[in-house]
């Protein structure tokens, strides 16, 4: 035998039950305000009615000439009984001003004791009262009947408060009637709404639907991938941290437009569009992300859950993997050329020819000394020297030639921890990669490379303030190529994501250059695209430095030099 426990009430079906209460309360509560208000104003109305009969009676002419009579019950009781007849009222007393009845509805009654108070009208004064007489509980008025200022009779009309009580309900019936269609109209519709709101709950009690607003807050704030959600109107619906983090928005944004969070164009016209977007690789100012987007169903358009992937570390490892894969492929076809050096050192000793492989032994290995020298002599930062030898060996198997150029002096150490190394290497690997895809298959195909430090452009940088040192040095990292250059209506458009000259490969084109200028703005730098005085492209990137040490630029770099006038 299983034990049934009952399921708790949804939250539509608690909130209906509440309604129909308080509208059946709220009804009958007017109903019983209504009821007593009506009984009160039904004997206003019939104390005013007797007043009237009684005063009436009191000034009629036949009533005063009746009293004067010898038998004034034998004149009055007709004329009473026709008053009350056509009054609408339960009864009309005419009694002496000593309260004798002359006239009664119960002729039986006539000739004794009036019930009810006499003094103020044996005062000549007129009033009302509820009295409970013969007939029981009524209404009454009494007036005196005056005969040049005498007091000759006394006459009280009434209505028996049981007949008030009668037409109070009367009104009290309609009431109830109104009342209840009222009632019913209101259930009518608090289960139209109610049932709607089930729907839109799924029938599921208030507890549980706490439960899940708590679920819900604790997830958002869980979840490291950015969660952002768009309404119909394209404003911030929700958004979690990571959102906020990956956005790089403060604040309360919610109920913003989508296009006044500061966000790169290209970034806010994917999160406005109306078609999804799947895996699309945006980038902010210190980020780069993945962007996807959903409508959310329903008939009309009810908005967009966005979500937000950080991809920074993981496109700058890719990179370093890409440079890695070009490292290999350059040692081995450098290790394949040395294997056919060798061989033909081998085969000259072989025929006897030992000057000759000498020579030939010896001049490969000057060669490449000559060209290791040459790069660490201008470049002695390790990380960026053997960038530009593994950079040098990649392009040479492309057909391109990569030089140093004689201006470059950067000496080891001379970088602050400000400027990490991976950011170093995005830059100019990504400009050296672009300069060689321009520069191969054109005559001469050449890429020139310099990195030096000076004195920044009018004691700062733009958009930075010069060095604690008090030195204000930058580095400058400046890349030039043979290639077809860039078209000056497209240079501030090449830095953006997804620019590109070249045809679309495999992952897309355009995202090099947007992450070197990604890095630069970052560190509060510029970057500019000038054409080389030979023809083809002059990139040159310049970086502010933090110099602890106060040191000054390297002497060989002199201060007065600049992009446009060193030679490449």
């Amino acid at each position: 035998m299983h034990l049934r426990v009952p399921r708790p009430r949804s939250l539509a079906g608690q909130l209906f039950a509440m309604q129909a209460v308080l509208i059946a309360v709220v009804v009958a509560g007017y109903a019983l305000f209504t009821y007593i208000s009506d009984r009160g104003q039904a004997q206003d109305a019939a104390g005013r009615q007797a007043r009237a009969v009684s005063l009436a009676i009191a000034d009629s002419p036949s009533v005063l000439e009746a009293i004067g009579s010898p038998d004034p019950t034998a004149r009055l009781q007709p004329y009473a009984v026709r008053v009350m007849r056509d009054t609408d009222v339960d009864f009309v007393t005419i009694m002496d001003p000593e309260g004798i009845r002359w006239t009664h509805p119960d002729p039986g009654q006539i000739g004794r004791p009036f019930r009810g108070h006499i003094e103020r009208a044996q005062r000549g004064q007129t009033f009302t009262e509820t009295y409970t007489g013969t007939l029981g509980p009524s209404v009454r008025a009494v007036t005196p009947v005056l005969d040049d200022g005498r007091v000759v009779g006394l006459v009280s009309a009434g209505i028996k408060v049981e007949e008030i009580s009668k037409r109070a309900q009367e009104q009290l019936t309609a009431l109830l009637g109104v009342a209840a269609g009222a009632l019913l109209l209101g259930a009518v519709g608090t289960y139209v709404i109610n049932a709607r709101l089930r729907r839109h709950t799924h029938g599921m009690p208030a507890d549980e639907l706490s439960r899940m607003h708590d679920y819900h807050q604790a997830a958002l704030h869980a979840v490291r991938e950015g969660l952002l959600m768009l309404d119909g109107q394209y404003r911030v619906a929700l958004i979690n941290d990571g959102g906020r983090e990956l956005l790089g928005v403060a604040g309360d944004v919610v109920g913003a437009s989508v296009a006044d969070l500061g966000l790169p164009a290209q970034l806010t016209g994917a999160l406005l569009a109306s078609e999804p977007r799947v895996d699309e690789v945006h980038l902010t100012d210190r980020r780069v992300l993945v962007v996807n987007t959903s409508p959310v169903s329903g008939g009309e358009r009810r908005g967009t859950v966005v979500t937000l992937r950080d991809v920074t570390e993981l496109q700058s490892l890719m990179g370093e993997l890409n440079s890695e894969r070009g490292f290999t492929q350059a040692l081995r076809s450098q290790a394949h050329e040395a294997a056919n050096r060798l061989h033909t050192v081998v085969s000259l000793i072989e025929l006897g020819r030992a000057e000759e492989a000498v020579d030939f032994a010896t001049a490969e290995l000057e060669l490449a000394q000559a060209l290791t020298d040459q790069v660490v002599a201008a470049v002695s930062e390790p990380v960026l020297a053997a960038l530009l030898l593994g950079k040098t060996a990649q392009a040479n198997e492309r057909g391109v030639e990569l030089v140093v150029s004689r201006e470059s002096r950067l000496d080891d150490g001379l970088l602050p921890p400000s400027l990490p190394a991976r950011d170093l290497v995005t830059i100019l690997g990504n400009l050296v990669d672009n300069a060689v895809d321009a520069a191969q298959g054109r005559v001469p195909s050449r890429v020139t490379v310099a990195a030096y430090t000076e004195a920044a452009r009018g004691g700062e940088v733009s958009g930075t303030v010069p060095a604690a040192g008090g030195g204000g040095s930058e580095l400058v990292l400046r890349v030039s190529d043979t290639g077809a250059g860039v078209d000056p209506a497209h240079a501030d458009l090449v830095f953006q994501r997804g620019f590109s000259t070249k045809p679309a490969g495999e992952g897309g084109r355009g995202l090099g250059l947007a992450l070197v200028s990604q890095a630069v703005q970052r560190h509060g730098g510029t970057l500019t695209v000038t054409e080389a005085p030979g023809g083809g492209a002059r990139f040159e990137a310049r970086l502010p430095l933090d110099d602890p040490q106060g040191r000054a630029p390297a002497p060989d770099a002199p201060a007065g030099r600049r992009a446009a006038g060193g030679a490449v």
